[in-house]
């Protein structure tokens, strides 16, 4: 039976390889019939930036962020006001912290790194 999905990267990218594990793990469930978000929070939104030069595993990340482009797997980032700048090439909504909080409580089941 398919579940509805969130998975929360809450790391930052530059300092641990679990955000690029994670955004894997995200492609492997899309894969499936799930339907999987991911949110990214504070600084994990840097794997959809176009500086990715200090993010840990980067040749990695670079491998999987076409398949997650053309999937179309929709991200819900933070919305601050010192926005990291994301790709236009990803399915992108920016949120309240109270929203999301609210997605997250909504979903079957939460993966959170």
């Amino acid at each position: 039976m398919a579940k509805n999905i969130a998975v929360v990267i809450q790391e930052d990218p530059r300092k641990t390889h679990r955000p690029v594990e994670a955004l894997r793990i995200a492609l492997g469930l899309v894969a499936g019939s799930h339907s999987t978000t991911v949110v990214l929070l504070g600084e994990a939104a840097r794997l959809l930036s176009e500086e990715t030069d200090d993010i840990v595993d980067v040749d990695i990340l670079e491998k999987y962020l076409p398949s997650i482009a053309q999937l179309e797997i929709p991200f819900v980032l933070q919305d601050t006001s010192d926005q990291i700048a994301v790709g236009d090439a990803f399915s992108i909504r920016r949120e309240q912290d109270e929203t999301i909080s609210s997605f997250v409580r909504s979903v079957d089941c939460a993966l959170v790194f």
